[in-house]
């Protein structure tokens, strides 16, 4: 997950580091008769493997596969260097060994029958029961048993990793294996649950192997050289990391954080600035601002761990300054840029037109360019050169503030904010509170949001209600500036 930049989804919402994999021989490739042979391999491995489903009866008695079968396979797997390989054994698991259907529909039978029959609960009860036994894939055990493993929680954690880019590589597809992945994805959010996870400070006397750990895993803003990292978790600047009981010392999530006078509005006055003085005063602390969220584990994607991390930090935050009451992020827009430039290659397809700025602003914007808006602006968008002009860059911060503020608050996906950062925060009951004009200055903020970032704030008292408001009728808590801001790309623009 990037996103606070939150990156909570890994990398896809952000780059994410994978555990190293054991050096193995190439099976893929080669002639057919090989390739063959690797199959078979598979085919074979796979039936060893795998439990089978013992009957409802025994399904408490029937002994544990031997260790040596589960530690088979994740040996088997560990020796295919080829993505392509790996997806092939992924694919044979989830096909093969997924749910009995016919027992599925049989159970199913019993259960409508009995409902449509005066029986005891229990009778009831208990072929329900059936039918959920009968709906757990098989594959599920092997995991289960992988799991007790020593470093097996680890290896399913790389595993779902590796069947996440699959998908995304198209090496894989198909509705057994988005099964699959959802069922993993269910196990590893359990052994992942906040109870089982330790919240650990960074500071400059952690030891040096977590450093390097926290220092390559920063996705949002990257860590130059060892005096950034020093300034990053030193005075004015927290770090703090989830680990878990079967990865000891390995940081899966980390959060960065500023503690400040007041909400921050540019993020090169707290990546690159020093602060005021080596010793904190807490009489100028008032806010702390989250400006780095990373996940290091793209196994991990889509189980919440951002949500507890953050919940988790505040409380610690509160400890140590009992007076603190501002908590806000201060989050990049990734996606922005792509989306203005596809709504102007849109626009510029239908006819030329160009209706995302005001007539005014148009001919201000064409003066400055010498030519038509959509596609000089379209071209001048992709380079970054545009902010070399100081005219430009002040005769577009109105129009693209609230294209932004649109972008953010009225582009969906399924109903919720498309922008993956936005809701992250608005999951977590956060306020779409501020946007900030030429607030990440750097290469990666022009190029994936025109330099525009903007602040969640959590009013720690309101957080549940929102959060309630936008998961459940999809409502969006923004600031009278957000909304201002919307309005005004309503009336000027045309989409």
């Amino acid at each position: 997950m990037r996103g606070l930049g939150p990156g909570l989804r890994a990398r896809r919402l952000l780059p994410l580091r994978l555990l190293p994999r054991p050096p193995g021989p190439r099976l893929w490739s080669g002639p057919a008769a090989v390739a063959g042979a690797l199959e078979r391999a598979m085919d074979e491995l796979l039936r060893r493997a795998v439990p089978a489903t013992p009957v409802y009866e025994l399904r408490e008695k029937t002994p544990a596969p031997a260790e040596g079968q589960c530690a088979d396979f994740v040996s088997f797997y560990g020796g295919l260097a080829e993505a392509a390989e790996r997806a092939e054994l992924l694919g044979r698991l989830a096909r093969g060994f997924g749910v009995d259907h016919g027992q599925v529909a049989e159970q199913s039978a019993g259960v409508l029958q009995l409902r449509h029959q005066p029986r005891e609960a229990a009778v009831l009860l208990q072929a329900e029961d059936r039918l959920r036994y009968a709906l757990v894939p098989r594959y599920r055990g092997l995991f289960q048993h992988i799991s007790k493993l020593d470093g097996g929680v680890r290896f399913l954690v790389r595993l779902r990793a590796d069947l996440l880019e699959a998908q995304a590589l198209k090496l894989v597809e198909g509705p057994h294996v988005r099964e699959m992945n959802g069922v993993l994805k269910g196990m590893l959010s359990e052994w992942f649950s906040s109870g089982f996870l330790n919240l650990e400070r960074v500071t400059w006397h952690s030891p040096c192997e977590v450093l390097q750990k926290i220092s390559e895993s920063e996705a949002v803003h990257p860590v130059k050289s060892w005096m950034d990292m020093k300034q990053r978790v030193g005075p004015y600047r927290r770090c703090y990391f989830f680990s878990h009981c079967s990865t000891p010392g390995e940081p899966l999530v980390v959060l960065h954080l500023a503690l400040t006078s007041e909400i921050s509005s540019n993020i090169q006055a707290i990546v690159k600035e020093h602060p005021p003085s080596e010793t904190e005063e807490k009489n100028k602390i008032a806010a702390a601002i989250f400006y780095s969220i990373s996940l290091t584990q793209q196994g991990l994607q889509g189980v919440e761990l951002g949500t507890f991390l953050i919940k988790r930090v505040v409380k610690e935050l509160q400890k140590e300054f009992p007076h603190l009451g501002t908590f806000s992020s201060l989050s990049p827009i990734p996606g922005f840029t792509k989306w203005l430039l596809g709504v102007l290659n849109a626009q510029a397809k239908d006819h030329g037109r160009s209706e995302l700025f005001a007539e005014s602003e148009s001919k201000e914007i064409s003066e400055i360019l010498g030519g038509p808006v959509n596609e000089t602006l379209k071209a001048l968008l992709s380079s970054n050169e545009w902010v070399q002009s100081e005219r430009l860059v002040r005769a577009l911060q109105a129009p693209l503030m609230r294209l932004c503020a649109w972008y953010l608050y009225g582009e969906k996906h399924r109903g919720y904010a498309l922008n993956p950062v936005a809701n992250f925060h608005l999951q977590n009951g956060a306020v779409m509170w501020r946007l900030n004009w030429m607030a990440d200055a750097s290469l990666r903020g022009i190029s994936s949001s025109c330099g525009l970032m903007v602040n969640y704030r959590y009013y720690l008292e309101d957080t549940a209600i929102n959060s309630t408001a936008y998961l459940g009728s999809k409502t969006i808590k923004a600031s009278e500036q957000v909304l201002s801001l919307v309005a005004q790309f309503q009336k000027n623009s045309k989409l």
